[in-house]
């Protein structure tokens, strides 16, 4: 209605916000993770995957989107979501060798 007020972001805009963090997070860790770890064994690129989960947070924070009402569903979302696109990406830059 025209006289409701819009307080905080959409529902359908934060949904978008929390993917596009999650997905870019995974991407970048996968990418890091290619330049500082020596290998598939070396546990330096869990750390990476960690603290890209981590540092998303405050960033969702500042971007607007109110992390006190998330859920442990939205943790795991925002987890399993950097997750896989580091593990793929990871996966793909060191299967081609890469640089």
């Amino acid at each position: 209605m025209a006289t409701d007020t819009v307080e905080g972001m959409s529902s359908h805009l934060r949904g978008l916000t929390v993917t596009t963090l999650a997905a870019l997070s995974g991407l970048a860790a996968g990418v890091a993770a290619n330049e500082i770890a020596a290998g598939a064994g070396d546990r330096l690129a869990v750390a990476v995957l960690i603290a890209a989960i981590v540092v998303q947070f405050p960033i969702l924070s500042v971007l607007g989107v109110d992390i006190d009402d998330f859920s442990a569903k939205d943790y795991l979302f925002v987890g399993f979501m950097t997750f896989s696109l580091w593990f793929v990406s990871w996966g793909i830059l060191m299967t081609t060798a890469a640089l």
